[in-house]
């Protein structure tokens, strides 16, 4: 099980991040995003950030549609995430090498982007 200060943990380790002021948590390495809190959005509410939903960006659409498909306990997306390489992930639900791995392989996508 894991939370947002294991988040933190495991972004911080890894080469060039950098963590960006916000409500939740929000790491960038090189100038991108690569995993940060999901700010939720319901009609006729304020926003609101979700420390325990972490956004993971996953490179493409056929990632993003293996870990949906292949994960559906741990990842959605929504609407407004529909046309973008990036999916949701249950942070309680999700374990802590499973969380590295996934953290770690969003830092080297936005670091060495790809042609």
């Amino acid at each position: 099980m894991a939370d947002a200060d294991d988040v933190r943990r495991i972004a911080l380790a890894l080469p060039d991040a950098v963590e960006i002021a916000s409500d939740g948590f929000d790491f960038r390495v090189a100038g991108r995003g690569f995993v940060w809190s999901y700010p939720e959005r319901i009609p006729g509410k304020p926003r609101c950030i979700r420390t325990d939903v972490a956004v993971l960006f996953v490179g493409d659409e056929a990632e993003k549609q293996a870990l949906l498909l292949g994960e559906p306990t741990l990842f959605f997306t929504t609407p407004g995430y529909a046309d973008l390489p990036l999916v949701m992930l249950h942070l309680p639900a999700v374990s802590i090498p499973r969380l590295t791995e996934l953290i770690t392989d969003a830092h080297h996508m936005r670091l060495d982007p790809q042609p």
